[in-house]
């Protein structure tokens, strides 16, 4: 699975860079395709119902072995972040401005992206194929609302991730309701709040 979330990562970069679509345009088609894929490949094989819980997930499957994998690559992921962040500030800007300045925009993009689809299948399993892009693109968009610059932007979406993921497991536990689904509704929530607030102040501005 993760052999095949690479090759299918480095394909959607691979778009990207020959298309004038936003990110999540780009994403949401291809996790569209993936999970169609998939479900079309479970459905000939007989092994659909065996598969089924990874739909909406399972927080309580993980093992302890699973932990030390999610362990080891947010190290991977947050020594990365710090040593490319105003790289991926700029790549994101204006790529042709980024490749002016030495920097390797389709390594460092290619790596951004692998890094993503291994976090991406380490955690399918416990918040299911059908909510995981949902968590990607949420918690990004509510911090983009009220975001005053980059940093503050991804504080923000590091706090929406952590909240909605520590009160979404707390709350499925009271609710009796999975706990994929409940993150993605508090992540909804916090985005919809997020809107209000941004539309205020913009009001206020005017």
């Amino acid at each position: 699975m993760i052999i095949f979330a690479i090759a299918f990562a480095l394909l959607l970069n691979y778009v990207k860079n020959k298309t004038t679509y936003g990110t999540d345009t780009i994403i949401s088609v291809f996790s569209s395709i993936a999970i169609a894929l998939g479900l079309a490949i479970l459905a000939q094989t007989g092994n659909f119902n065996q598969y089924s819980s990874y739909l909406v997930g399972d927080i309580l499957s993980i093992t302890d072995q699973e932990i030390i994998y999610v362990f080891l690559i947010a190290i991977v992921v947050l020594v990365f972040w710090y040593f490319t962040f105003n790289k991926l500030h700029l790549i994101s800007i204006n790529s042709t401005l980024a490749k002016s300045k030495g920097i390797k925009t389709r390594k460092i993009d290619n790596i951004f992206a692998v890094l993503i689809a291994i976090v991406v299948m380490i955690s399918i399993r416990w918040i299911g194929i059908l909510l995981i892009n949902s968590l990607l693109i949420l918690p990004a968009a509510s911090s983009r609302n009220i975001a005053k610059n980059m940093r503050s932007y991804h504080l923000y979406a590091i706090i929406f991730s952590l909240f909605s993921g520590i009160s979404g497991l707390i709350a499925s536990y009271y609710f009796n309701i999975p706990t994929g689904p409940m993150i993605v509704i508090i992540s909804g929530a916090i985005y919809f709040i997020t809107l209000l607030l941004r539309n205020v102040a913009f009001r206020d501005r005017r």
